[in-house]
């Protein structure tokens, strides 16, 4: 099991690596001058000159990939062009929000799609399963953009219920349903396609398990339905807690629509903001930044399967 581990962490350096090389090399490719966020359309060439002097652009690319990944181990990630504050910071105060945001919805998907997954896969054929299948297929096929303005214009404009936008009344973030209230419609808007997507992982696995020989012997000897549910559950864990834990790296990777639509201040509506103002060094360090996370959460999952799978530890 030691040799497995060892195995996985030396896979994590190459990846990051090359995912860092990405990140770097792929922002170079789109279009436009990322200068212009600060310059003056009049600017003199010698103010250009100077000006990409001062944030490294003068430099080859592989320079300055090599500096950049120097410092980024460091913590440093560059200074912002369109606001000149760290970008560091920047990420720093945006990724608690979109962190709180990803657990919120990922514990509702989660536990919602298992669920229905597992009373899916119990009533397998059956028009429940049926019905339940075609939610789930919904849930997924829903773009997440449509779904978050539906339920804003429902509950927030219609109803009143909820806010429709941003992290709170103003202040510093506190535990109280003034300030949860904020959440929930975003939370709920996110949690829609991994909870289809758990749901129908978990309905196919327990149905096919629930076929298996083994299952067949328990049955035959006599074991109760909670017996055999806790040997069901160990041969599902390991495949669905790998379905899991990809969801939640898209949860924190993939939610810039859904905190563009509730202007939640997260690492989505960061990565927007670059986008949409051509800022390099932010635009790199909100990327690597969300990358590593996946690489590491992908890593966590592949060192928590050998203690549900007994198969794995012994290969």
């Amino acid at each position: 099991m030691f040799a497995y581990f060892l195995k996985r962490l030396a896979f994590v350096l190459p990846i990051a690596l090359a995912v860092s090389a990405l990140c770097f090399s792929l922002v170079y490719l789109a279009p436009g001058d990322p200068l212009s966020a600060v310059l003056p359309s009049d600017a003199s060439q010698e103010t250009i000159e100077q000006v990409k002097a001062d944030y490294g652009l003068d430099r080859p690319i592989p320079v300055q990939y090599v500096i950049w990944l120097g410092k980024a181990l460091q913590g440093d990630l560059g200074k912002s062009i369109s606001n000149g504050r760290a970008v560091a910071a920047e990420i720093g105060n945006a990724i608690g929000n979109s962190l709180m945001l990803a657990v919120l919805a990922a514990s509702l998907g989660f536990t919602l799609g298992a669920l229905l997954g597992i009373v899916a896969g119990y009533a397998h054929g059956s028009w429940l399963d049926r019905l339940l299948s075609t939610v789930a297929i919904a849930g997924v096929s829903v773009p997440h953009y449509w779904l978050g303005i539906v339920l804003v214009a429902v509950f927030s404009v219609k109803l009143n219920m909820l806010p429709a936008m941003g992290n709170g009344p103003g202040g510093p973030w506190v535990w109280s349903w003034e300030h949860f209230s904020y959440l929930i419609l975003p939370a709920v808007t996110l949690s829609a396609i991994p909870a289809g997507i758990v749901m129908r992982s978990v309905r196919a696995l327990v149905a096919d398990t629930l076929k298996s020989e083994f299952v067949t012997g328990l049955v035959a000897k006599g074991m109760g339905h909670a017996t055999v549910f806790r040997h069901l559950a160990r041969n599902i864990a390991p495949t669905a807690l790998a379905v899991v834990g990809v969801q939640l790296g898209y949860l924190m990777a993939g939610s810039i629509l859904v905190e563009t639509v509730f202007a939640w201040p997260g690492t989505g509506l960061l990565l927007n903001n670059a986008i949409q103002q051509r800022d390099i060094p932010l635009l790199q360090g909100t990327i690597l930044v969300l990358a590593m996370f996946f690489v590491l959460l992908n890593l966590i999952v592949d060192m928590l399967q050998p203690l549900f799978d007994p198969r794995i530890r012994r290969s």
